[in-house]
């Protein structure tokens, strides 16, 4: 290994910056020259059109906030399988060549690390370095931790406002098809319900929640005000199993349909039962809120922070983790191993799992979420009683242990 190239790919977050700073401080310990391959796979498929490749010397990786999030090397979403040209991975080896790179570090979530994966069945060396903010990887991946708290930071900002004017709020976020990062900044924030895709939503149960704590949380108030939090994921399923996208969108490269209207579909089903229920009108009156033909029912509104929650600043574990997985990939190049995901450090070791069972989508452990049922958290089903174990443990604490 003499000169290596940098790709970030999919959806930008917290401590991609921290990966590309990672892997070229460790190359510039190897001494090894290391460049950035602008705009993910879509700049990798077009090398041969490229004059020049930034390098990453001591002086460009220095001007690299690793705090920072998104990612200096740009992103796409292009999978590369799907290129209408038979002679695809000849031409991506053909721009390796005219810039002499012998392997890549290639950082990206499930769809990326599946291209990452076809790339080195063709013969490209590359590693590949976890990362999505969903955290649906088998590995722990870079992004989640910084897009968690941001989340969780603003779903307590959000009360405020749902608290003067005795709002329900339903707050929006990614996930797709698992629910990790609306369950665990739900948890955070002190969310009132928390959907994910993992559990199909009886409204008729999250209804009474909402009414049961919204109300008793105005009634209470000495000043009647108050407020009831639903924090839920872009893939939410009722429990007629409908999904919600949106029809009239085309799929992405990776064949998934735009996920679209949870937040919205929540917000019609909650004010529907509002409306439809006779005791919301002597809670009204009671509360000295209720006006004839204006407002009879507490209002419902619907937030999505949306991409807020990617960008910005990296958590402090997110820039550990980054700087760690990059520089380790370089490490494997160096010692010949490729087409395998970073798992990350342990007693100063690299551990790494083979890229095809890395991607494989991971859920949230409806175990845990039974445990934060007894804590009063409504997931939008029947709670059951939860028979709870204790063992004692005799490994060592994992930092992954608890997702």
């Amino acid at each position: 290994m003499k000169r290596i190239g940098i790709i970030t790919s999919g959806g930008d977050c917290g401590g991609l910056n921290a990966v590309v700073k990672g892997a070229s401080q460790m190359a510039q310990n190897y001494g090894i020259s290391c460049f950035v391959i602008p705009n993910g796979y879509a700049g990798l498929y077009n090398l041969l059109e490229f004059d020049k490749l930034v390098e990453l010397t001591f002086e460009r990786v220095d001007s690299v906030n690793a705090n920072a999030a998104g990612s200096e090397a740009g992103h796409s979403r292009v999978k590369i399988s799907k290129i209408k040209d038979e002679k695809k991975y000849d031409r991506i080896k053909a721009g390796m060549k005219k810039f002499e790179l012998d392997g890549l570090v290639i950082s990206g979530g499930d769809d990326s690390g599946s291209v990452m994966v076809d790339l080195s069945e063709h013969g490209i060396k590359c590693i590949h370095a976890p990362k999505t903010m969903d955290l649906d990887l088998q590995t722990y991946s870079v992004g989640f931790d910084s897009t968690v708290n941001r989340i969780a930071t603003f779903a307590e900002d959000i009360k405020t406002t749902g608290r003067t004017h005795n709002r329900v709020i339903v707050m929006e976020v990614f996930g797709r098809y698992a629910g990790h990062t609306a369950f665990r900044a739900g948890v955070a924030s002190d969310t009132d319900a928390i959907l994910i895709p993992e559990i199909p939503v009886d409204f008729d149960i999250l209804y009474q929640h909402c009414k049961k704590i919204f109300v008793k949380r105005v009634l209470t108030s000495d000043v009647r005000a108050g407020t009831y939090l639903i924090l839920v994921a872009e893939g939410l399923k009722d429990i007629s199993g409908k999904e919600l996208v949106d029809e009239s969108a085309p799929v992405d490269a990776f064949g998934h349909k735009k996920l679209t209207g949870a937040g919205n579909y929540v917000q019609k089903e909650l004010s529907k039962r509002f409306k439809a229920d006779p005791s919301i009108k002597d809670f009204m009156k009671e509360s000295k809120m209720f006006v004839e033909g204006l407002y009879e029912a507490p209002e419902v509104r619907t937030v999505v922070p949306g991409h807020l929650v990617r960008c910005g600043h990296s958590s402090v574990y997110d820039v550990n983790f980054g700087k760690e997985i990059g520089a380790a990939a370089v490490v494997l190049l160096v010692q010949g191993k490729t087409g395998v995901t970073i798992v990350g450090l342990k007693d100063g070791n690299i551990k790494y799992i083979d890229a095809k069972k890395a991607i494989v989508q991971r859920h949230v452990d409806l175990n845990v979420v039974a445990y934060h049922e007894q804590l009063g958290v409504c997931f939008g089903r029947k709670v059951e009683k939860l028979n709870i174990k204790a063992d004692e443990y005799e490994g060592k604490i994992s930092r992954y242990l608890s997702l």
